[in-house]
């Protein structure tokens, strides 16, 4: 870009210009995701994939009672100030559990007190911070998990199936994930009247279970 720059491209210029920015920047310790300036130049920078550019978890790996060490404490606070999520976990916990069947696995977070393995809140925590959620397609044999961004429509969770999906959409037959699980699944459900029929522009939601009908 540099060599661009200096043959008198304009475009090259500007981008010149925004890098030699956003090195200052991190040669002051700025990191670019939480820099005014990145977020400004989003559309200009991205194409750069900087790491520091990315959303971040922190996982702090602690021993099985220790929630409250000085190190954790330091992380923490650091976190606090970046703007970013600190996740504690032991690993030695989660390497066991994950090699007992579910039941064991429930009884032995249990008497830890906790509901559930690490791991689970690490991908929620991930997808809330990637603004994801997981929208379900079924048929006699098989449920299947597709993951988009919030605010995706109905058509739009079409297409990440397959594109022709989204071009030739008619409507979702939508049931909730609460009533799939109640009604032990999807032909229950539609007998007992907890399908319902959505548009293209209907806003998915979390755990919805789809089934999408479209024109060849």
């Amino acid at each position: 870009i540099e060599r661009s720059a200096k043959s008198g491209d304009k475009e090259a210029i500007a981008q010149h210009s925004r890098l030699e920015t956003i090195e200052e920047e991190m040669n002051r310790g700025i990191l670019c995701r939480n820099s005014p300036f990145s977020s400004e130049n989003n559309a200009y920078l991205k194409d750069l994939q900087l790491i520091t550019m990315k959303p971040c978890i922190f996982l702090a790996n602690i021993a099985e009672t220790d929630n409250s060490n000085d190190l954790l404490k330091r992380l923490e606070d650091y976190a606090k100030n970046e703007g970013v999520k600190v996740l504690p976990l032991c690993n030695q916990i989660e390497s066991e559990v994950a090699e007992l069947d579910q039941e064991e696995r429930m009884g032995i977070l249990k008497e830890m007190g906790m509901n559930e393995p690490g791991l689970n809140r690490l991908i929620r925590e991930s997808y809330e911070m990637l603004n994801l959620l997981t929208f379900f397609t079924t048929d006699a044999k098989k449920l299947r998990a597709w993951t988009i961004k919030k605010g995706s429509t109905a058509s739009q969770a079409a297409g990440e199936i397959h594109s022709d999906f989204e071009k030739g959409f008619i409507r979702a037959e939508t049931i909730s994930y609460d009533d799939f699980i109640s009604n032990d699944g999807w032909l229950n459900a539609k007998s007992n009247g907890k399908m319902r029929l959505e548009g293209k522009d209907y806003i998915v939601k979390d755990g919805d279970v789809l089934y999408f009908r479209v024109n060849p």
